[in-house]
């Protein structure tokens, strides 16, 4: 019995073909093959069998077209066939994990990849179809796939001590130097409701404050206060938008190692890391929420959920483990 238990490939559907053309057995063609004597049974009757507009017999390129599109079609429904894994996704969901996340953290588990986030993805987009709205428990709720378009304007001008984007340390690019820090904030449906979040860009660990308000001088405030309780290795540069409730920015220089940088107007993707994670942020804080009903307690452990998150790009490790990792490796070395 042969040991290759992946997909046949197209060329194997042509040699057996062939071969069974030429009056062979389906056991010699396993055989010659690899593979398994039911596996070249199974792959003759499920695609040689006839339909409305194929009047039967194997035919190895119809056959892999075939495979091709039963293979599309049946991840839609892969989680309807195991509920089970139906339900652990659904929980995972529920708790506020990306398609993603749930698909390598399961991976890194079980050591074998269990199902795919794009099988994850086509699922919850057919069931809100069928108007079950699984759509509704992904991180940020979009009812389809894709990009918003851009608005607003931009006071860059009226920045005193601006600094671009493009003069930022290159270190900052890869993320693979830590301390490189951006910041932005989180507006609400209430008025005057706020929330600053400082977002590490190597781990990924973000901070979540209260704002009362957002003036300058209460922005500048709350920056200086989670700054100065971080390590030094934590806070290298900020980048950060063109709102003028930064425009006290260069106060804070004196705490990091490259001052603040400011991205290109209408060019939020520049920071795209803070833009991650308040999109994700918004799975426990939407934007409707009233922060007055809302206590401290409950805005740490919104913060706490979030840094214990695994995340693909950190290999599914938690933002909270990379940070120790971080912080302990540079308390060796000094």
């Amino acid at each position: 019995m042969g040991q290759n238990y992946g997909h046949l490939s197209l060329r194997e559907r042509v040699e057996i073909e062939v071969w069974l053309s030429q009056g062979h057995t389906q056991a010699w063609v396993a055989d010659q093959l690899g593979r398994s004597r039911s596996t070249i049974s199974r792959e003759v009757r499920r695609n040689g069998r006839p339909t409305r507009q194929w009047p039967g017999g194997y035919d190895g390129e119809r056959a892999d077209r075939v495979a091709q599109r039963r293979r599309r079609w049946d991840a839609r429904f892969k989680l309807e066939r195991q509920p089970d894994l139906r339900d652990l996704v659904r929980q995972r969901l529920a708790m506020g994990q990306s398609p993603e996340q749930i698909a390598g953290r399961l991976a890194h588990e079980h050591g074998r990849t269990l199902i795919s986030h794009e099988s994850i993805y086509r699922f919850i987009y057919h069931r809100s179809a069928q108007k079950d709205y699984w759509h509704r428990l992904l991180p940020r709720k979009k009812s389809r796939r894709g990009r918003l378009g851009r608005r607003g304007g931009s006071p860059a001008s009226l920045m005193s001590q601006r600094r671009s984007i493009r003069l930022r340390p290159a270190q900052a690019d890869d993320r693979s130097i830590p301390g490189h820090l951006e910041a932005d904030l989180m507006a609400f449906s209430t008025y005057g409701q706020y929330v600053l979040v400082i977002h590490e860009r190597c781990s990924r660990h973000t901070i979540l404050r209260r704002l009362p308000d957002k003036t300058s001088q209460t922005l500048r405030r709350h920056l200086w206060a989670a700054l100065v309780a971080m390590p030094e290795v934590m806070r290298q540069s900020m980048t950060i938008d063109n709102g003028t409730e930064f425009a006290l920015h260069y106060k804070l220089a004196c705490l990091l190692k490259a001052s603040t940088f400011f991205c290109d107007p209408h060019a939020p993707w520049q920071k795209g890391g803070i833009e991650n994670a308040i999109g994700r942020i918004r799975r426990w804080l939407p934007r409707k929420t009233n922060l007055d009903t809302l206590s401290d307690d409950q805005l740490a452990a919104i913060q706490n959920a979030y840094n214990a998150t695994p995340r693909k790009c950190l290999a599914y490790a938690t933002p909270q483990e990379v940070k120790s990792k971080i912080i302990n490796r540079v308390a060796l070395q000094t």
